[in-house]
């Protein structure tokens, strides 16, 4: 069900690969709530991916851009605001790679040379996005901005090594460049910290697949789906979340507030 939430704004939405990534559930909801947008992602990733059968069913424009170019984000803006007929209204950055994990290389062991190239991709295209946007005054006051983020940022999760301080780098970006934009233009930045989400990403992590059975079951609502991230998306990029800015938001189904769960105590054969 739609409620024209997002009517008469238009957006920038990056990261869309497939149809299991929570940026294409992203550009579907916008679509339903009203919203006009360009789709981007860098070229090689495009090549990879089914973007322009989003793009068809969104009637959506497709810029190729490298979020680690100041040129190539210059050039994304600026076509964005020609093509939608003017400023934009929400952006979701939606991107993240590791070598690293992707080698399997431990986090004691870490390629400097990787992480870098991870730190780059994944936290500093997210500055280098708002930057840009700040430059060229391409965001309508009471804007919104959401980067997506995982919660390894506070608590440690071996298998993520890197990235994640990476995201506890991204998401302190939010916090710093929110103030900044906040008193400036009055627009908001936020990052939403989902639950493991069976993204082509997410699967791509060693033992994801039992992770993700252990914090469903210690959620007490279970993981949510990227179906469910894209909806509270849609909510801060709209008028309701208007003094919403600066926030890590857990969305998660409770499980970065539960410390343990009934279900994990009785395989333990402890009574709950």
């Amino acid at each position: 069900m739609a409620y024209n939430l997002l009517k008469g704004k238009r957006g920038i939405i990056s990261g869309a690969l497939d149809e299991n990534s929570i940026a294409w559930k992203v550009a579907e909801k916008a679509h339903e709530e009203g919203a006009t947008f360009v789709l981007t992602n860098a070229p090689i990733a495009m090549r990879m991916g089914e973007i322009n059968k989003l793009a068809e069913a969104t009637g959506s424009s497709i810029i190729p851009a490298d979020a680690t170019s100041v040129e190539d984000l210059t050039n994304l803006f600026t076509q964005s605001q020609e093509i939608l007929g003017g400023k934009i209204d929400f952006v979701l950055h939606s991107i993240g790679m590791s070598i690293n994990i992707r080698k399997k290389v431990p986090y004691t062991e870490l390629n400097y040379e990787y992480y870098q190239k991870g730190i780059d991709v994944s936290a500093l295209s997210f500055h280098k996005m708002l930057a840009v946007a700040h430059k060229l005054d391409a965001i309508n006051d009471w804007g919104s901005v959401v980067a997506l983020t995982y919660m390894a940022a506070q608590r440690t999760y071996p298998f993520y090594t890197d990235m994640a301080d990476i995201k506890a780098m991204l998401e302190s970006i939010a916090r710093s460049f929110g103030y900044h934009y906040g008193v400036q233009k009055k627009v908001r930045i936020n990052t939403v910290s989902q639950s493991p989400t069976k993204t082509t990403a997410g699967n791509g992590i060693k033992g994801f697949g039992d992770f993700f059975d252990y914090a469903d079951t210690i959620a007490p609502l279970g993981n949510a789906s990227a179906e469910d991230c894209a909806n509270y998306c849609i909510t801060l990029f709209s008028d309701l979340t208007r003094m919403v800015t600066m926030q890590n938001l857990f969305h998660d189904g409770g499980y970065s507030t539960t410390g343990v769960s009934t279900s994990v105590l009785q395989k333990f054969g402890i009574e709950g």
